[in-house]
Order: C-alpha cells, then sequence, then structure tokens
C-alpha cells in the first residue's frame, strides 16, 4: 500500500529519573533530508538517530527534535563557579573605581565561553541513554508510519479516482476516432463534388481513398490511446505493491501526460480535443498527490 510523505509522531519516556521526549514531524521532499535537534550534552546520539531515521523513514523532510523533562540541572553541563567568581570580581572593581552604580546580570554571565560547559555522560552511562532514546525514537517513528499509511490510503482512493476517469475518456476517444475517420471521408467526397459539379468532371475513387489514407495516418491514435492505457494498468499495480512507489508513479505520470499530449496534437476533432483536456486535467491532479507519496 501507498505511504504519505506527510506524517506526525511522538513518544516519550522515563530513564533514570529524566522524561525524554521525542518528537518527529514529516513533509514531503525528493530525497531523504534530516534535521535533527538534540540537547548538547546527548549531541553523541545523532549518528545514530540519523541511521534509525534513514532505515525506518526512507524518503521526506524529517523533523526531529528530542527534548529533556526533569533533568538536573547540573547532570550535563559544569558549572565553573570560579571563573563567574572572577568575572563579578573584575566587574564590581571596575564598577566601584569608575564610581557607577550597576547591576550584575548573571544570565548574562552564563553566556560567557567557558562558564557553562556540557559534560557528555561516561561511556556506561552513555549507552544506556542511546539505548533508551533509541528505543523512544522507533516508537515515534513507528506512529509516524501509521499516520503516513492513512494519509496514503486517502492518497492511493483519490488518484484511482482520477484513473477510473481517464480510462472512461479514454474509450471515449477509441471510439470517436473510429467514427471521426469515416465523417472525413464523407465531407471530402461531398466536398470534392461540389467543387467538381460545375466544371463536369470527375474524381475517381482511388484518388479519394488515398487522401483519406493520409489523413488515417496522420490522426491515427491507436498506439498513443493502447500505451496510455498501459501506463494506467501499470500505475494502479504500483498503487498496490507494498515499499516505496513515489518515484515510479512519478515516472508513469509524466508518460501519461506525454500520450495524452500527442494525441491532442493529432487530434483533428472537437470531442476528442475536450476529452484529452479532461485527461489532462485529471493527470495534473495526480501528479500533485504522488509527489507526496513516498
Amino acid at each position: 500500500m501507498l505511504s504519505s510523505m506527510t506524517g506526525y509522531g511522538f513518544a516519550d519516556g522515563q530513564f533514570g529519573g529524566i522524561t525524554y521526549a521525542v518528537e518527529i514531524k514529516t513533509v514531503n521532499n525528493r530525497y531523504f533530508k534530516s534535521k535533527i535537534k538534540l540537547p548538547e550534552p546527548l549531541s553523541f546520539l545523532e549518528g545514530d538517530i540519523e541511521k534509525l531515521l534513514q532505515k525506518g523513514l526512507s524518503r521526506g523532510m524529517i523533523n526531529y527534535t528530542l527534548s529533556l523533562k526533569n533533568a538536573p540541572a547540573d547532570m550535563f553541563f559544569n558549572l565553573d563557579e570560579q571563573a563567574i567568581g572572577s568575572y563579578l570580581s573584575r566587574l564590581s572593581r571596575i564598577a566601584s573605581s569608575a564610581d557607577v552604580r550597576c547591576q550584575i546580570d548573571i544570565s548574562g554571565l552564563l553566556t560567557i565561553p567557558g562558564v557553562l560547559a556540557p559534560v557528555p555522560p561516561d561511556e556506561k552511562k552513555a549507552n544506556e541513554i542511546r539505548e533508551a532514546v533509541l528505543n523512544i525514537t522507533q516508537d515515534a517513528i513507528q506512529r509516524v508510519r501509521q499516520m503516513r499509511s492513512v494519509e496514503g490510503a486517502a492518497l492511493a482512493t483519490d488518484m484511482e479516482k482520477n484513473c477510473r476517469v481517464i480510462k472512461e475518456d479514454l474509450e471515449q476517444i477509441r471510439s470517436r476516432s473510429v467514427a471521426t475517420l469515416k465523417e472525413y471521408q464523407e465531407k471530402l467526397k461531398k466536398r470534392v463534388d461540389d467543387l467538381l459539379a460545375n466544371a463536369k468532371l470527375q474524381l475517381d475513387e482511388e484518388t479519394i481513398a488515398r487522401e483519406v489514407a493520409v489523413f488515417a495516418d496522420k490522426s491515427d491514435t491507436s498506439e498513443e490511446i493502447a500505451r496510455l492505457d498501459s501506463h494506467l494498468q501499470q500505475f494502479g499495480q504500483s498503487c498496490r505493491t507494498e515499499g516505496q512507489a513515489g518515484r515510479r508513479l512519478d515516472f508513469i505520470t509524466q508518460e501519461m501526460l506525454r500520450e495524452a499530449n500527442t494525441i491532442a496534437s493529432k487530434a483533428g476533432d472537437t470531442d476528442i480535443i475536450r476529452w484529452v483536456v479532461d485527461i489532462k486535467c485529471c493527470i495534473e491532479r495526480i501528479k500533485e498527490q504522488v509527489q507526496n507519496i513516498e
């Protein structure tokens, strides 16, 4: 079954008294691309998370965010109190010598490089955190895939409806093409007869037959109709197969549009042109939907 590239998944879990919350948002993209936001002390997890995302969500723009709740302030960050004391002492001395009264913003001091530094966990702790976070991430990915499947089914239903409309119009064109040739032959013969009536001349049937044959060859769309019908069958089969079908469906849709354009260029009948316009409108709607298929 088809799967959309648009989805959302959230999962959380506790480890060591800390709540790890994973949020994943995905939108359509031609290839796999990820944006991973992690707390700085847990940046060592980025490579493992990237591999897990690529395995579970093979295509699309993936926005991944890991946040922590109830984490002790000193668990992942080291506050250099000696450095802060030194900065405060210097600032106080400068303010006193200049006879200036001012308030020192402690939060501003924390932004000075080296004052608040991340402290990565030791190897044992890092492995435990890695296992916990990846398990939570896997749960979030599964929820994204569930949402993608639901939307993919809705997209498939809409595209199948448009394919049925195309097939119906194609049958109309096939039937009309036969009638158009016969009408052309009758109109040609009547026009020639009218032009030659006063001149009392006659045009042999063989000449008219050759002209009709030339017209039939130029306006013959049987191959294009057969190919477009074949593309419709391939499209339906691809929609029912497992795995990624987005790129294949995109290619088939382009070929469908090409055949429709060729039919329009060969057609000299207003009814056929009208049906081709309807077909092209349906193909364009399908193309829009295909862009969001994984």
